[in-house]
């Protein structure tokens, strides 16, 4: 005996298992109620909208299908390796739960017709069905069925060929008996009972939609498959298209061939209008079950491949012999139908399956369309257009909002919880999934918008080329430089290396900085780059540095107060001011730090344009949360009393004109103290002073490095401003 698997082709493998799920239990026991209760303009219009949400389904699927190579798990797999594991895991336990579901749904409308047969009723001495004999042999019923999946898929899978003979015969006895035959109604009486009040439009669709959930069967076998790629697209288009032929032309052979009394009251009228009524007992009882089989085979391997991934419990991923056959997940899958048994009414059980496959078949139709739309590795040989895809998801959650959109709003809370329990697994798969591809292609659609609109000071915010040394050395520029973004700029944190004689110290897949060592906040980008020299380094970065919607506009710095080359850096920062850059230098107190986070000191000489920049990074520093509660002073030396009450006025213009809360402080020097002295004795308590930075004259950088040393000498945590063209100039009493 050979020890290889098993293996099917299209016919066996995809086409049957659909076909004879698709022409199941809703087509014999509800397709003629539908009928009756819609008429045919009604049923038509609801067999065609199920069908186009199938067919878009179907053919995402399929064209996903020929671009991945499918393994065991189906929809689920397909899913989760373009989606990712926390999204396709969600909607993989949704599809299975659904397909679970839908066993009970077949076994239950099995039940109800093997309970409505004279015979049975009367050997077991039944007057009326009730919602109790359902269960308990609906149980009966499931119990067998796993005893048959237990003992040989394949032996099932041939048994569906059988059944499917059998339902091919019963749709020649119907339509030969309502064609050539009139059916004598006149003592017909159900022991079944039917629904008498008025039902609306979607409560007859959320009936009827479960029989074209079918297609799942086969690609839920994807596992089982020769070839997957091809048999998956020809086994569920055909058995789609054969379903809907069926389904239209019974409904239009009902309406115009059978008494609509008898449509509406009777689920079990197509026995009493059979040509031969055996036939379509059989077909019933064959489309019933083996669609409650097809669930049985589909539903475990669903589970199991959502268990191998390690979203689920280890135990339901175990396989044995050499099918790998999923018997723990098939226990698992028995207790899930028979929870959906236990409620018994075939209606109820429809409406909940219908809301289960319309949530996973609406994140089917986008999962093709943004694989389609974003990726770059999707290439299917199965192509369709993108708007397939679209419109499966839109008519999908259409339907959805039409039928109960406080089911649709539990589903979708269900799948999010789901998904946020999968995510904080943090799992990954090593091939990836299709969103960094989706966030590419929309970072490129709006970069090219924001290009092409010119930003103005409204919608300013910092974009930061920060110099941080790491994290491990200057930590407080970071922090700092993330609270000017908060949640609005972009960070482009350089790690500059110095070495000299390495020429590739790191090649460019290595120089992003490992998230371990970074905050990993939304954001910021960081790099670690070799240079000869810092200073050069920084100077070539911040020239060539972005592009166009998202350069960098701010670029910071530690104030390098021990630098072994003062001269370098006085001409890098005046490098950086003719390259038209805000420039924020922050020196940080390592005694005081950034103290309790309560004030912040603006010292404005009254003009130049460093006080719009500072104000404008004030508003940022407010909505971060160490800043939140900041007392934001602004200090103004005055050297002429008489102009006092000028410079407040022309401060409150200003600040109402940029709806900015400072408390105003003038500071009157009359006796011409030095400005250092001024800031020390007024900013005593001050935790951060923003202070205007001079220009570097050519020739004088040593000059200008010392004046500074000096000047912001044991003045606690300063920054540093210089503004560039973008600012306007703001006057106060000048």
């Amino acid at each position: 005996m050979s020890d290889q698997p098993k293996k099917f082709g299209f016919f066996a493998g995809v086409f049957t298992p659909s076909i004879l799920t698709i022409l199941g239990v809703i087509m014999y026991l509800r397709l003629g109620w539908v009928t009756g209760v819609a008429g045919l303009a009604g049923a038509i219009a609801i067999i065609v909208l199920a069908h186009v949400i199938s067919f878009a389904t179907g053919l995402s699927v399929s064209s996903i299908a020929t671009d991945k190579k499918i393994k065991a798990g189906g929809i689920y797999y397909i899913l989760s390796r373009s989606l990712g594991l926390p999204m396709g895991g969600s909607i993989g336990i949704t599809l299975f739960i659904g397909t679970a579901l839908s066993i009970a749904l077949y076994i239950v409308g099995f039940t109800e017709n093997f309970l409505s047969l004279k015979l049975i009723s009367n050997l077991l001495d039944i007057t009326e069905v009730t919602l109790s004999h359902i269960r308990i042999t609906g149980s009966i019923v499931l119990m067998l069925l796993i005893v048959i999946a237990l003992v040989s898929t394949n032996a099932a899978i041939k048994t569906q060929f059988i059944i499917l003979g059998v339902i091919v015969l019963s749709l020649l006895s119907i339509i030969l008996g309502i064609t050539l035959f009139t059916p004598d109604i006149s003592n017909v009486e159900s022991i079944i009972s039917t629904p008498q009040r008025e039902f609306s439009f979607v409560e007859i669709f959320a009936i009827f939609f479960p029989a074209v959930t079918g297609f799942t069967a086969g690609i839920a076998m994807s596992g089982d498959l020769k070839d997957p790629k091809k048999d998956i697209p020809m086994g569920t288009m055909i058995s789609i298209v054969v379903g809907f032929i069926i389904y239209m032309a019974l409904a239009t052979l009902f309406y115009y061939g059978v008494d609509e009394e008898l449509l509406k009251n009777d689920y079990n009228f197509l026995v009493t209008v059979a040509w031969i009524p055996f036939l379509v007992i059989a077909g019933i009882w064959g489309a019933t079950l083996s669609s409650a089989l097809g669930g049985i085979l589909g539903g475990p391997r669903i589970i199991q491949a959502v268990a191998q991934d390690k979203i689920l419990p280890r135990v339901l991923s175990v396989g044995h012999g050499k099918n790998n056959e999923p018997r723990n997940a098939l226990i698992f899958t028995f207790i899930i139908a028979e929870l959906g048994i236990l409620i018994g009414d075939l209606n109820v059980i429809a409406g909940v399956v219908s809301m289960f496959y319309l949530t996973a078949y609406g994140f089917i139709n986008i999962s093709f369309a943004l694989e389609k739309w974003a990726s770059t590795d999707f290439r299917p040989s199965f192509n369709i257009p993108m708007w397939v895809g679209i419109l499966g998801f839109v008519a999908t959650f259409f339907v959805m909002i039409q039928l109960d959109v406080i089911s649709m709003l539990g589903a979708i809370i269900i799948l999010i919880l789901i998904y946020y329990l999968i995510r904080k697994k943090q799992l990954s798969l090593a091939m990836g999934d299709v969103w960094q591809s989706v966030w590419a292609s929309i970072l490129r659609s709006m970069l090219t918008k924001m290009d092409q609109k010119q930003l103005d000071e409204r919608n300013w915010r910092a974009n930061i080329l920060l110099f941080s040394g790491g994290k491990s050395s200057r930590p407080h520029l970071i922090e700092f430089a993330k609270s000017l973004v908060g949640q609005h700029g972009l960070i482009s944190n350089f790690d500059l290396i110095p070495n000299e004689t390495s020429k590739v110290l790191f090649p460019k897949h290595m120089q992003a900085i490992p998230e371990d060592e970074m905050s990993g906040d939304e954001g910021i980008f960081s790099r670690r780059q070799e240079c000869s020299n810092i200073y050069e380094g920084m100077k070539s970065i911040a020239a060539t540095y972005g592009f166009s919607g998202v350069e960098p506009n701010t670029v910071m710095l530690g104030w390098a107060r021990k630098t072994e080359d003062p001269v370098g850096f006085a001409k890098l920062l005046k490098y950086f001011s003719e390259l038209d850059l805000n420039i924020v230098l922050l020196d940080h107190d390592s005694i005081r730090l950034f103290g309790e986070y309560k004030q912040i000191d603006i010292w404005w000489r009254g003009g130049s344009n460093n006080g719009n920049l500072v104000l404008s990074l004030i508003k940022f520093l407010r909505l971060s949360y160490e800043w939140r509660n900041v007392t934001a002073r602004l200090m103004i030396i005055n050297n002429d009393e008489e102009r006092e009450m000028n410079i407040i006025e022309d401060a409150k213009d200003v600040m109402d004109n940029m709806r900015i809360k400072v408390e105003i402080q003038i500071v009157n020097n009359n006796e011409q103290l030095p400005i250092n002295h001024v800031i020390k004795s007024q900013s005593k308590d001050a935790d951060l002073i923003f202070l205007g930075l001079a220009d570097v004259q050519e020739g004088r950088e040593m000059e200008f490095i010392e004046r500074a040393d000096h000047l912001y000498k044991d003045l606690g945590t300063i920054a540093l401003v210089k503004a560039s063209s973008f600012f306007k100039e703001l006057h106060i009493g000048v």
